[in-house]
């Protein structure tokens, strides 16, 4: 239901709360209605690790880091420094060709939308990112409002790279791109060795579920301040 504070759920006429008995509203009704949706699928006893958006919303009602929005970009930011697709191996060879071929495509894809200069490296300490892309990065960043970064974050947490995620979430990738890009050297050896384990499947299939709640959730969050500004323009 709409409030002025953004739009409730209400389940079996109950209102729902956060972890921190605040009153759940969320800024978007297609949230509104995604949320709802997730309470929907829920059977006899509530998951609520499956349940990412609620998880999201919840975060970013309670902030239960007490982080403000500088804290969250820096957070984000400093990602560049361990971004799994600029840590390149030199050996096994067929890595290393794997990683060039699917990798770089990204990494240039983001220097020429950003105009950064990111680049890759062998060298255990990552490579060399300049403070001037850092600050790109933090202006950018900073045009998302505090309920998206709340969702980039998270995604970037799963992905482990802020370059996979902000190729994500500005849809250049696929959610399975994005997924397998990140996971690029356990299947490059289950390509090799077979799958071993049925615990593969289930951490791939979590993983996805997790990357894709959290790229909707930064869409939802973000678009209906872009519709009313594209609105406002026309």
């Amino acid at each position: 239901s709409d409030s002025p504070g953004g739009f409730e759920i209400n389940l079996d006429h109950r209102k729902l709360k956060t972890p921190q008995a605040k009153l759940f509203t969320v800024p978007s009704e297609a949230l509104a209605i995604a949320v709802a949706t997730e309470w929907d699928s829920q059977k006899d006893t509530i998951k609520f690790y499956t349940m990412h958006l609620t998880t999201l919303c919840n975060t970013a009602l309670d902030n239960p880091t007490q982080r403000n929005k500088t804290q969250l970009i820096r957070a984000a930011v400093k990602f560049l420094e361990t971004d799994t697709v600029c840590y390149r191996v030199e050996e096994p060879p067929a890595l290393a060709e794997l990683q060039k071929n699917e990798w770089d495509p990204v990494v240039t894809w983001a220097e020429k939308r950003y105009n950064v200069t990111i680049g890759s490296s062998t060298s255990i300490l990552g490579p060399n990112i300049p403070a001037s892309t850092k600050e790109t990065f933090i202006s950018h960043l900073a045009s998302y409002n505090m309920w998206a970064l709340q969702g980039i974050e998270f995604v970037i947490t799963q992905l482990k790279s802020l370059i996979l995620s902000m190729s994500l979430i500005d849809r250049h990738i696929t959610v399975e791109k994005a997924v397998l890009l990140s996971r690029l050297e356990e299947e490059y050896q289950i390509r090799r060795w077979g799958n071993v384990e049925w615990a593969h499947d289930y951490d791939l299939c979590e993983l996805r579920a997790r990357t894709a709640a959290g790229t909707l959730f930064v869409h939802l969050c973000s678009e209906s301040s872009t519709v009313k500004h594209k609105l406002l323009q026309d």
